[in-house]
């Protein structure tokens, strides 16, 4: 059986799944709770600064009758006293020695008021602290959070007044609220960061109703932006990870990796390990389906591991860094074409619709008989036709350039697949051809010269 322990900057826990600094972790009772259900580890909700927080807090996002793909939050960071937090902090880590105990932390940028409280978290007997460079709301406007994370020397700045006073591993949570994520990064790593994790919730205003005409979440008739989490930002939380682990920096550092930002299923998980995550933090699919869903993760994640003959979670990390690629490194002469499972389709014919009005024009609709139907008929319609039976789509692969859209539109998995077929191009890079024949690159007669000698047919 797999082993799912981890050491992740010397802080250890049983399985590699923590909660993230959010409602989840808002008290003693609710990790306790987490706790007995699994989890590895949690990271207490923001303690600090003095806040009020106000209602309505969140707001979702909802398509396809799929509720919570996303929620907005302009929630601040724990309302409750922090003498009641640190008490409950140390409570909890003396119940549970074997799981990973970490505090979140965001205070004014002043190194006195820094020292204070990392020494109160000390006393706890914490594992480690998080400082928290990502709120993009409410605290940012007072110079802290993003305001901190957005600007590489203030972030160099207040870590280094961190770990300069404490013995604890110190991680920074970075803010995807940024250009260049690496620029913070190497500004964690200046300060002395032990660790990095991220990402924090994204800038947003999630919707605004068409009824009442208002902001959503509205209090007391007035919105604001707040931080977007939830599965619908998994993407784009892995490719700001990808640029991390591929940063020449970062890599040289040796610093782990916390990866959060979407996380739903052990499927997730597994993905940000894959690009070299060495623990993750889960924040609102436990808002969505409570905390037993650890259970999944954690069963998930070991069957998985060993059917592929992973036997600890650093057998995982990283092992899909390699494939993270830029384009100008891509092969040119790669080709692919989407081929159609009759068996399994069931004549929705949307890959038609999506192909002929926004791609390619390389899928045909054939009546029963194999005939061509003429290019008008209008699916919505019906007609005579139907009486013979739902024309069926058919891709001409000559044409087919490989975009995929027609297999990304398909409602049914495994219906269209994207194949590799032969290719008699040559196999190129565009860096290669930038660097060999610039001209190609660069004229648009030289570009239409060379796709003519090599067989790079448009379509």
């Amino acid at each position: 059986m797999a082993d799912l322990s981890v050491n992740f900057a010397g802080i250890r826990a049983p399985n590699p799944f923590w909660l993230a600094s959010a409602p989840p972790t808002n008290s003693g009772a609710q990790i306790h709770r987490a706790f007995e259900y699994g989890w590895g580890g949690a990271v207490w909700k923001t303690i600090g600064a003095p806040v009020l927080n106000i209602s309505n807090r969140y707001s979702g996002l909802s398509l396809g009758g799929q509720r919570l793909l996303a929620i907005n939050n302009v929630e601040l960071i724990s309302d409750r006293p922090l003498e009641v937090n640190l008490r409950e902090i140390a409570e909890v880590k003396r119940m549970w020695p074997d799981r990973a105990v970490i505090v979140s932390a965001m205070v004014d940028a002043d190194p006195k008021v820094w020292r204070d409280i990392v020494m109160m978290i000390e006393d706890t007997g914490a594992d480690g602290i998080e400082l928290n460079y990502g709120c993009p709301q409410g605290m940012s406007e007072r110079g802290m959070g993003a305001a901190v994370g957005q600007v590489p020397e203030m972030c160099e700045l207040n870590t280094h007044w961190v770990t300069s006073v404490t013995r604890l591993p110190v991680i920074v949570k970075l803010t995807p609220n940024i250009t260049r994520i690496t620029e913070p990064a190497h500004a964690a790593l200046a300060g002395g960061a032990n660790a990095l994790s991220l990402i924090n919730t994204i800038n947003s205003i999630m919707k605004v109703d068409l009824d009442t005409l208002q902001i959503t979440p509205s209090i007391g008739g007035r919105g604001t932006h707040g931080g977007y989490a939830g599965p619908a930002v998994k993407p784009i939380a892995l490719n700001l990870l990808s640029e991390l682990v591929t940063d020449e920096g970062v890599r040289r550092s040796g610093v782990p990796i916390c990866g959060m930002g979407g996380i739903q299923t052990w499927r997730d998980a597994a993905e940000f390990l894959l690009l070299g995550a060495t623990s993750v933090q889960v924040c609102t699919a436990a808002m969505h389906y409570g905390y037993r869903i650890v259970e999944d993760m954690i069963d998930g994640l070991s069957n998985w591991m060993d059917d592929k003959g992973f036997a600890t979670i650093d057998d995982v990390a990283g092992r899909a860094v390699p494939q993270v690629s830029t384009f100008g490194q891509l092969d040119l002469g790669y080709q692919a074409v989407a081929r159609i499972h009759a068996d399994k389709c069931i004549g929705c014919n949307l890959c038609y619709v999506a192909c002929n009005d926004t791609a390619h024009q390389c899928i045909d609709l054939h009546d029963p008989a194999g005939v061509r139907v003429d290019p008008g008929y209008d699916l919505r319609a019906g007609g005579k036709e139907v009486s013979v039976g739902r024309p069926r789509p058919v891709i001409r692969e000559s044409d087919c350039v490989g975009c995929a859209l027609c297999a990304n539109v398909c409602p049914v998995d495994g219906c269209i697949e994207m194949v590799s077929v032969p290719s008699h191009r040559p196999h190129v890079t565009l860096d290669q051809l930038s660097a060999q024949q610039p001209a190609v690159t660069q004229q648009w007669g030289a570009m239409e010269a060379f796709r003519a000698e090599n067989g790079f047919e448009i379509h």
